[in-house]
């Protein structure tokens, strides 16, 4: 049943959030995924980053499960985006990635430790 409570809000909330923004204008954004010259190198390291982050929250917020070998994935992506928000000139993603960074480590010590 709380899946399903979940999901109804999940559609209420950001089918609120789209069209207040626009989902023409969201849709436009969905959309440079599909060109090419999306892809910089700085886009792909945010890509990649966002994606090895889900493969750590995603499971642990649902499913209760920590796999903490991805989390030498993300301090490797955490690393690497803070080098592409320099290109894109982001101190918060300079200071989440900087705080992930610290999080990884403190899981990859705890289990080889």
């Amino acid at each position: 049943m709380s899946y399903i409570t979940a999901f109804i809000l999940f559609i209420f909330s950001v089918g609120s959030l789209y069209y207040f923004i626009g989902f023409n204008n969201i849709f436009d954004r969905y959309k440079l995924f599909l060109k090419k010259n999306y892809w910089t190198d700085y886009n792909i390291i945010e890509a990649a980053a966002w994606w090895a982050k889900g493969i750590i929250i995603i499971p642990g917020l649902i499913f209760n499960i920590e796999i903490w070998q991805f989390h030498i994935l993300t301090l490797i992506t955490s690393s690497l985006l803070i080098w592409a928000s320099m290109k894109k000139s982001l101190p918060t993603l300079i200071a989440f990635n900087t705080m992930w960074i610290l999080l990884s480590l403190i899981v990859i010590t705890r289990n080889l430790l």
